[in-house]
């Protein structure tokens, strides 16, 4: 403690020079504006503006070029000396149309958009406001980029580039939030997020296994939550915000405040918010099947079906949610800045909708089927230095803790015995990123990492009659993965029209797993894995023109196997269990990609990214044998055994396309367009469509802005997935979907539209409503239990100081 002490002591004294403050303002309102981000090469350095459109730009002195960036304005770029000739106050001027934009996920470092290869898309928290998500998967969702499933309220599942769950990472603030339980069905851990203590959200397309490891195959989702902003001159600097928000459709009220505490060298910001979700109420235009006629309820000491008085409304659905975040940043001096955050989300128990539609001779299945409390929290401990000369000009030292607990119970119709299974992720993880410019037309990014998971898993049955619990078979064994990594990667900007980039990754990992055979009688008491895994990229970027860019990129991820895929006893559908296979290898995929995007006089921009990925060696679940049996009793029913299994090849490919219009008297027009098409290898050696691969989806936005007023009228659209076009894994799952004039199951398309307005009442208050799926429709997205919100009116007020 005494070292540490001395150490900050020793980095205070240390100074760099006198603080030099910049002002960003909009052009048109005059107001501050937060979140600018300011650029120069050389020197190499970066700063954002605070709530107060005010950023420390001394760093800057002396450049000759400093890009000024925000989402919805356009860019200037201008030398320090000219920023100095304007009293160090800059102005921005609106507008959605242009190439230029300042992006960390692709390479974990601030860089312009020119210089990633690769497909990103970034929402803001301005957007945010005006959308406003109800949870991190409709914040994803809102983009028009990420399609998302949901099984549940309480959830919300992405699929990107047909891919999804364990072949996707969540980063939080750079860390890896993907653990060895994530598993192949779909998944909820991103609801854990805030979208109200989110200042930024960025979703790189994609493999990324150079950069982020492991699961990195379809793309990667980056959360940066709130900074503590300092003082930047010798007053203190106080700032905050809060927000409600009530919603129709499920009775929501949310509520959310943060504030933030600045001096000089430290800075504290605290966030807490609290959602109450009620039973989702769907449309009332659409299929019959999505209806919730009837539910069960137990009375008496007996299992009761119950008609519902209302089939619209989806009981039972609703859950309750609270997250806090706690932020203190250190910042001695201009080359050093120390951050410690702690994040904590929880939920209420939360039912698992889908399970509870399933039918066993006209009666329910499940008389329960719901989630325990998902539980998340993180301590980080963040390090960046910059310094001159060396083998690095800068470096971000992660450190960080997570802790997981879900849990899963569920108990038959008329049985009285309920199983509980929970399990408990202790995760660590360090991450050392380093970059490292060589001249002026060479830069070197590298770094090392390192991850281990503790999985404990422990099962209990209860006899709800007599209150007696015994031990049960657990989920999982008792576990650990563990992985260490070394990657680079290199950029050379060949001309001023021209980026090249090449990196490479080698992964070493390992799980070791005990089985208990008490309930089952497993031919083996453990497993141990260990392996390696090298990927790889080459990409370039040309800009003919400043309102050009051509971009092509070669990207390989990969994904080795967990403690799910290795370790796990589940029934994954009725008849059916699956079972461990400790005799796995880590799945690879290869990707190609190229891109364009023009902008024509600065009123209309078009992009356009066509992609096509190879998963080899895919990690699917293909019937198995156990003791030479293929199949077992399984919670009192003969199933089927199955087991993961490197047993597969998978292709998808697709098209991503945007447009962006600026039209006259204050109004715009944009739009996102997304399709995919795969299809993966079955046992027998045919194929079906890629389970993952959602049907076409977007999004169209009319838009309006006069002064303090906002308005936007958008359609989300998602096309139909037939029953020939239906994935075999799906066509038994008939209980999720609406069925088409032979009676076999499908998709329908649907669209929704939605209309918003938010009006800035003073400088800190502002009032948003919107009227979502005005026409009130009825409809469930592809792979879903849950359909979605009918007719919704949503007020929200925002205030800060």
């Amino acid at each position: 403690m005494k070292k540490i002490l001395l150490l900050l002591s020793i980095l205070t004294i240390y100074q760099t020079g006198a603080t030099q403050i910049a002002t960003i303002k909009g052009e048109e309102s005059r107001e501050p504006l937060d979140f600018a981000t300011l650029y120069s090469e050389e020197p190499e350095t970066f700063a954002i503006t605070n709530a107060r459109g005010q950023a420390d730009v001394s760093a800057f002195a002396g450049a000759q070029e400093i890009e000024v960036r925000l989402i919805g304005y356009e860019s200037r770029i201008l030398s320090y000396t000219e920023m100095e000739k304007a009293g160090f106050e800059l102005f921005l001027t609106p507008s959605s149309i242009s190439l230029d934009q300042v992006v960390v996920s692709a390479t974990k470092w601030e860089q312009g958009r020119r210089q990633t290869p690769a497909h990103v898309a970034t929402i803001s928290a301005r957007e945010v406001a005006m959308q406003n998500p109800q949870t991190a998967a409709d914040l994803l969702g809102s983009s028009g980029q990420v399609f998302i499933q949901k099984s549940q309220q309480g959830g919300g599942s992405p699929m990107i580039r047909g891919f999804a769950t364990n072949r996707l990472l969540i980063a939080v603030d750079g860390v890896r939030m993907n653990t060895a339980i994530f598993r192949s069905g779909n998944l909820q851990n991103v609801i854990s997020l805030d979208p109200f203590a989110t200042e930024r959200t960025e979703v790189l397309f994609g493999p990324g296994s150079v950069i982020y490891g492991s699961d990195a195959i379809g793309g990667v989702m980056s959360f940066y939550t709130l900074t503590p902003q300092l003082s930047l001159g010798e007053k203190t600097f106080v700032k905050g915000k809060g927000a409600a928000r009530y919603a129709t459709a499920n009775e929501e009220f949310s509520g959310h405040a943060d504030a933030n505490i600045g001096w000089k060298r430290w800075a504290l910001v605290s966030s807490v918010s609290h959602n109450r979700y009620g039973d989702l109420r769907m449309g009332r235009h659409g299929p019959k099947e999505y209806l919730r006629p009837e539910y069960v309820q137990r009375i008496d000491g007996e299992d009761r079906v119950l008609a519902n008085n209302d089939p619209l409304v989806q009981r039972p659905s609703g859950y309750a949610q609270t997250n806090m975040l706690q932020k203190v940043r250190f910042q001695p001096n201009e080359a050093w800045n120390l951050t410690y955050a702690f994040h904590y989300s929880t939920t209420t128990d939360y039912g698992r909708y889908d399970r509870l539609l399933r039918y066993r001779t006209g009666l329910p299945r499940s008389a329960e089927w719901y989630y325990g409390p998902q539980e998340w929290m993180m301590n980080h401990l963040s390090i960046h230095h910059k310094t001159a000369g060396g083998i690095f000009d800068q470096f971000h030292l992660n450190l960080a803790h997570q802790f997981f607990e879900e849990s899963r119970i569920d108990r038959d119709f008329n049985d009285t015995e309920r199983r509980r299974r929970v399990e408990k992720v202790n995760a660590y993880s360090a991450n050392l990123d380093f970059s490292k410019k060589l001249g002026s037309k060479h830069q070197l990014l590298y770094g090392l990492e390192g991850v281990f998971n503790d999985v404990t898993s422990s099962g209990t049955n209860e006899d709800i009659r007599t209150g007696k619990t015994q031990a049960g078979p657990s989920r999982y064994p008792q576990s650990t993965w563990e992985s260490y990594a070394a990657y680079f990667n290199y950029q050379f900007d060949a001309t001023e029209r021209l980026l090249l980039q090449a990196g490479a990754r080698y992964a070493q990992f390992a799980l070791g797993a005990d089985f208990d055979t008490t309930f089952y009688p497993f031919p083996f008491t453990s497993a141990n894995l260990r392996d390696g895994a090298l990927t790889g990229s080459m990409g370039l970027v040309y800009s003919p023109a400043a309102e050009w860019q051509l971009s092509g990129n070669l990207s390989t991820g990969f994904r080795a196997p967990n403690v799910d895929d290795i370790g796990k006893v589940f029934d994954s559908e009725p008849g059916a269990v699956v079972v461990p296979n400790p005799g796995l290898t880590a799945e690879y995929a290869y990707n190609a990609e190229v891109g364009l995007a023009r902008v024509f006089d600065n009123v209309l921009k078009v992009d356009l990214t066509g992609f096509y990925t190879i998963l080899d060696d895919a990690l699917v679940r293909r019937n198995f044998m156990l003791n030479g049996q293929d199949s077992i009793v399984y919670d009192g029913e003969l199933s089927q055994v199955q087991a993961v299994q490197n047993a597969a090849r998978a292709t998808v490919w697709g098209l991503q396309v945007g447009l962006e219009a600026k039209l006259p008297a204050g109004f715009g027009f944009s739009a996102r367009f997304n399709y995919q098409k795969g299809e993966e290898e079955l046992d027998d050696g045919s194929t079906s469509p890629l389970r993952h691969a959602a049907p076409w989806f977007g999004v169209t936005r009319l838009k309006y802005a006069t002064g303090r007023l906002r308005l936007e009228l958008n359609a989300f659209l998602n096309g139909e997935v037939p029953y020939e076009d239906m994935p075999q894994e799906e066509r038994s799952k008939d209980y999720l979907y609406a069925m088409d004039d032979n009676g076999n199951p499908y998709s329908p398309a649907w669209y929704t539209l939605n209309f918003r307005a938010m009006y800035q009442l003073a400088d800190s208050f502002s009032i948003t409503a919107g009227l979502e799926n005005i026409t009130d429709r009825r409809y469930r997205p592809y792979s879903s239990g849950l359909a979605g919100a009918g007719r919704n009116l949503v007020l929200a007020v925002r205030g800060r100081f």
